[in-house]
């Protein structure tokens, strides 16, 4: 089983599990780093419940998830449509003024990451920021029924090192408390920049 199949054969446990998450802090740590009213692509919204936050807000979302069914939810969830789209049919063009990828871009094998990195820093505006969690790790492989690569400091600023039109504005290393566990996650915010010649 893949992860996109996990997700539809598991959409209503993933929604009740993943919903009412508060991750407030993070929300509005990329929020306050973008303009007033700005576009936000959520990447892999699964139920809906980061689009619903920042749309409370007043900002333009577009909500996008790999699993058809988790798109249904979501799309319940927030009162607008979801998009049925996979990272590798991202194709926007300079749209975006931030990107939320959280707990999605886990599931791309590092083999996968640099290609679906260059479609998100395509799809933002100059200075569009981009905030992107994993777990906190080494692994990389199936567990749990999904594919998943953890990420370590180091390992992360490596990857976004490799694209000079990124800025690191922060990586920060916390805890998740989920109705059955607790879990390590890792985060980055990025900004996209002009390159200098």
């Amino acid at each position: 089983m893949d992860s996109i199949e996990y997700y539809n054969q598991n959409a209503i446990k993933y929604f009740e599990l993943t919903v009412n998450l508060d991750l407030k802090e993070n929300w509005d740590r990329f929020i306050q780093l973008l303009p007033e009213g700005a576009s936000i692509l959520d990447l892999g919204c699964g139920s809906g419940r980061d689009s619903a936050y920042f749309i409370s807000q007043g900002f333009f979302v577009t909500a996008m998830d790999a699993s058809e069914e988790m798109c249904s939810l979501a799309s319940i969830h927030i009162g607008q449509e979801v998009l049925n789209l996979s990272f590798a049919e991202i194709d926007f063009d300079e749209v975006f003024d931030g990107i939320w990828a959280c707990a999605s871009l886990l599931h791309a094998a590092s083999s996968e990451m640099e290609d679906i990195m260059y479609k998100i820093i395509n799809s933002m505006k100059k200075d569009g920021v981009l905030f992107m969690s994993f777990y906190y790790g080494d692994f990389e492989g199936e567990r749990d029924g999904r594919y998943f690569t953890d990420y370590r400091n180091r390992s992360l600023k490596e990857l976004i090192g490799k694209f000079e039109n990124l800025e690191l504005i922060e990586i920060k290393k916390y805890d998740v408390i989920y109705p059955d566990r607790e879990a390590e996650w890792i985060h980055a915010l990025v900004r996209k920049i002009d390159i200098i010649s």
